[in-house]
């Protein structure tokens, strides 16, 4: 009987050991998830594609009351370009090695012959969709390259409330008064952080250049960009030494969901509510920081479940240790020993009979 409840209980610490370590894999498994959701922080990946060149993806975020201008954004390109030179990396033109972005925010009044009301705006420029993927329902993105900067990207709710449809590129519409042409309809982000994240409401993209002729105001609030990584940080600091970041911050996307960020996040969280810098995050990088905050709980919740598997690894592995050095020292060394001494004896017979053998 005794036996029994032993042969059971160990069973029962097994299965319980087991389930631990199951539900540790879902946590890690869940963090995966939620980082993978986020299309706005996987820019480098996709830029590097098959290349063996490592690339890392860097943000930019400054005050309201900072807001940077295009000239400064471009003044930028070119230190940027400098610093690839003097690393010896081609930078040539944003075929190069680089890309990057640039957007402000704001809201705007906009009207069609179907309907009429306020709409949030995101003033993009740079290969903005190139780090913002968002979903076409129709049309075409916004490039920098465009031959006219008059059209405008619609998001989901905007075009139903101006349009009742989303079959729509071509169609003309009137932002304060003036006429655009509408290149397409997008489907925002549905991840649950992104959603939360976004709350502007019904909204559009237009080229941040005719925003910023259309209110009379340089408004940049946000910067991102993708550069090669031939020496660690290097491309982080390419923004430290010449950005003009103000009372700003300056954010490595590339790696921010690792293991090791995560666990350092979990002594920051309270340091990271506290913000007195003015600044206004775009709703991606919120979205960015509500991921981070579930994936370091998550993390946390993963090292506390595998405690009990991992005391429970250590202390099988040193009673087999314990048990197998007694075995080795109780039956297999005295053998060991007796077989050594065996053939020390046979060395030293043949020895004395070779030796004596001429005597004879």
């Amino acid at each position: 009987m005794k036996e029994l409840f032993k042969k059971h209980k160990k069973l029962l610490w097994l299965s319980l050991c087991l389930l631990l370590t199951l539900a540790a894999l879902v946590c890690l498994w869940r963090i995966h998830g939620l980082k993978s959701a986020l299309s706005a922080q996987q820019a480098a990946e996709r830029w590097q594609g098959e290349s063996e060149q490592s690339f890392t993806q860097v943000s930019c975020f400054v005050p309201v009351d900072e807001a940077l201008s295009q000239n400064q954004i471009y003044a930028f390109r070119g230190k940027m370009l400098q610093e690839l030179n003097k690393a010896a990396l081609d930078g040539e033109g944003s075929d190069g090695l680089w890309r990057d972005a640039w957007s402000a925010v704001g809201k705007v009044r906009v009207s069609s012959e179907k309907g009429a009301g306020d709409a949030s705006v995101i003033a993009v420029g740079g290969d903005f969709f190139g780090f913002h993927p968002l979903k076409l329902l129709n049309g075409d993105y916004l490039r920098e390259d465009d031959l006219m900067h008059d059209r405008v990207l619609l998001d989901l709710d905007l075009a139903w409330l101006l349009f009742g449809g989303t079959d729509l590129q071509g169609m003309e519409m009137k932002i304060n008064d003036r006429i655009f042409q509408v290149a397409g309809v997008v489907e925002r982000e549905t991840d649950d952080a992104s959603r939360r994240a976004y709350t502007a409401g019904q909204g559009l993209y237009m080229n941040y250049e005719t925003y910023a002729e259309l209110t009379g105001t340089e408004s940049i609030t946000a910067y991102e960009y993708v550069l090669p990584e031939p020496v660690k940080d290097f491309a982080v600091n390419v923004a430290k030494e010449n950005f003009p970041i103000g009372r700003g911050e300056i954010l490595k996307n590339s790696g921010r969901f690792s293991y090791g960020r995560l666990f350092k996040l979990l002594g920051k969280m309270d340091e990271r509510a506290m913000q007195g810098m003015g600044m206004i995050y775009p709703y991606w990088e919120n979205a960015a920081r509500v991921t981070e905050n579930r994936c370091a709980r998550l993390l946390l919740t993963a090292i506390l479940l595998l405690v009990l598997p991992l005391v429970g690894l250590i202390v099988w592995l040193w009673k087999r240790l314990k048990s197998g050095w007694e075995l080795f020292t109780e039956r297999l060394w005295p053998r060991i020993k007796d077989g050594v001494a065996e053939i020390v004896r046979r060395i030293q017979r043949r020895h004395w009979e070779k030796t004596h053998r001429g005597e004879k």
